[in-house]
């Protein structure tokens, strides 16, 4: 579904991804982990395109992402952010419906669209009139979801989508959003700084550490067999985050 071969992003002096290959496949969930700072946000965004590598090549089903590709690239992969980077001046249900209206459909069918996503990620129905300002941060969230799910797209990316909601509203959004993906048979690639989020999610995860990935598999891997003293030292602060809480 997508290759990533030898990527490279600096910005100024500072090397934020050093060269870094990463296949995903098919209708697996591969999850980016790392500390602040480690390059798992930059890496995501160069998989669609927002940021260009320096060095390298990406592939998406195949095809190498070009300049003058990219944004056909892009309206094949879905695409959520924190709080679900809504336009505060939009109404939720044209939020939703942009990208789709802008392409040209019809609107019939962006309505049918609309209404089956929201019965998918359990919004209520009487939230699409209002806007992103007179709504939870959950239901944000779930409309964000929404709108990278709208064309659907074969590929979803999420960068620390949960990240700002409080536990049990993002207890019940994993649970929900680790449904739909599996109903649908997505493949995605999802960014966390929580090795318990990673492990709900993650078919395979990927620990970043100072640009580099610096170990590969399922969270049982990690946690049974680290790489080096930097992945268990990263595990127990974790746990111990746990322990304090």
């Amino acid at each position: 579904m997508l290759e990533l071969d030898q990527v490279t992003k600096s910005f100024g002096s500072r090397v934020v991804l050093q060269p870094t290959s990463l296949s995903v496949r098919p209708g697996t969930t591969t999850v980016l982990i790392g500390p602040s700072g480690c390059g798992k946000s930059t890496l995501l965004r160069m998989m669609i395109g927002l940021i260009q590598p320096d060095g390298g090549t990406i592939r998406f089903q195949g095809e190498e992402f070009t300049a003058a590709n990219q944004l056909a690239l892009r309206h094949r992969i879905g695409y959520v952010i924190q709080d679900g980077g809504l336009f505060p001046h939009l109404s939720a249900f044209d939020n939703v419906a942009l990208l789709a209206t802008h392409l040209g459909r019809e609107a019939p069918w962006i309505r049918s669209r609309v209404d089956e996503l929201t019965q998918l990620v359990r919004l209520p129905p009487e939230s699409l009139s209002r806007f992103p300002a007179q709504l939870s941060g959950g239901q944000r969230q779930r409309l964000g979801i929404m709108r990278a799910l709208m064309l659907d797209p074969p590929l979803v990316l999420l960068d620390e989508p949960m990240g700002a909601l409080d536990p049990l509203v993002r207890f019940d959004l994993q649970n929900d959003l680790r449904d739909i993906f599996r109903t649908l048979q997505k493949t995605v690639v999802l960014v966390t700084h929580d090795m318990a989020e990673a492990g709900f999610f993650g078919d395979e995860v990927a620990l970043l550490g100072q640009g580099r990935i610096v170990q590969r598999g399922t969270l049982k891997d990690l946690l049974n067999s680290p790489a080096d003293e930097f992945v268990t030292r990263f595990i127990q602060a974790q746990r111990l985050v746990g322990n304090d809480e």
